[in-house]
């Protein structure tokens, strides 16, 4: 009863955060479920509820989708969440944990610094950037804060922000989940009464924390942004404590 409680209520701060960001969903729930289960079950099945939420997500804000950046950075994405899902079944080093975690923290501070905010990404360092998010994406499952930490150098409005990083989410599901489910189907089986309360939860969230996008400043918001990646980086680093 007490796992339970403690999901439903992350799935519904990780839908709510997911709404005003553009990520949190996997970075969220899949420490929660590892609680549950191994890591790599966990995130196979967290893969279920962040489809449905980013699915939700997406339609609800499919008119902000800034073309250029999803035709180039959101392509790069998807081929490089393929890769990283492939080698999902032979991950799990720490090493590659504190590198990820090293990444959202050194993100998150460039973030809140104002360093991001001189970043200007080109045709070809979008195609580099996008590969390796999407690649962290497949081998870890929380490729939504390192995308998001590269898309802030995108000068993009907030709506788009959000609306083009969901679809990018999207589309790295898409290509990532066949994978997961040929080779932790039965696990994610097993865990279906957790996947359901999470993906109650994370819609739920959703709805709800649209109203806040709207309510957030243009500058408050990449300075949120910042904040949560940072945040996301402290915890994953956290987890490598003896």
């Amino acid at each position: 009863m007490g796992f339970a409680i403690t999901l439903a209520i992350g799935a519904i701060v990780a839908g709510a955060i997911a709404a005003v960001a553009g990520f949190g969903i996997g970075s969220i729930l899949t420490p929660v479920i590892a609680l549950h289960a191994d890591t790599k079950a966990a995130v196979a099945a967290v893969s279920i509820p962040h489809l449905l939420g980013t699915m939700l997500r997406f339609w609800r804000l499919r008119k902000h989708v800034d073309r250029k950046v999803f035709s180039s950075f959101g392509v790069a994405s998807a081929a490089g969440g393929l890769m990283g899902a492939l080698l999902h079944a032979h991950a799990g080093s720490p090493a590659l944990t504190a590198l990820f975690g090293g990444l959202l923290v050194f993100a998150g501070v460039a973030g809140l610094t104002g360093f991001s905010g001189t970043m200007r990404f080109g045709t070809l360092s979008a195609y580099i950037a996008g590969t390796a998010s999407g690649a962290f994406g497949g081998l870890v499952g929380n490729q939504g804060g390192i995308r998001s930490a590269a898309m802030l150098g995108f000068q993009i409005p907030k709506e788009s922000f959000v609306a083009t990083a969901t679809a990018i989410a999207l589309i790295v599901d898409a290509v990532r989940m066949p994978v997961y489910f040929l080779t932790e189907g039965h696990r994610i089986l097993a865990l279906w009464p957790a996947v359901s309360i999470a993906t109650a939860g994370v819609v739920a969230g959703t709805l709800g924390g649209e109203k806040t996008l709207r309510r957030v400043p243009e500058r408050l918001f990449r300075l949120l942004v910042s904040l949560i990646i940072l945040v996301l980086g402290l915890f994953e680093l956290w987890q490598l404590r003896p």
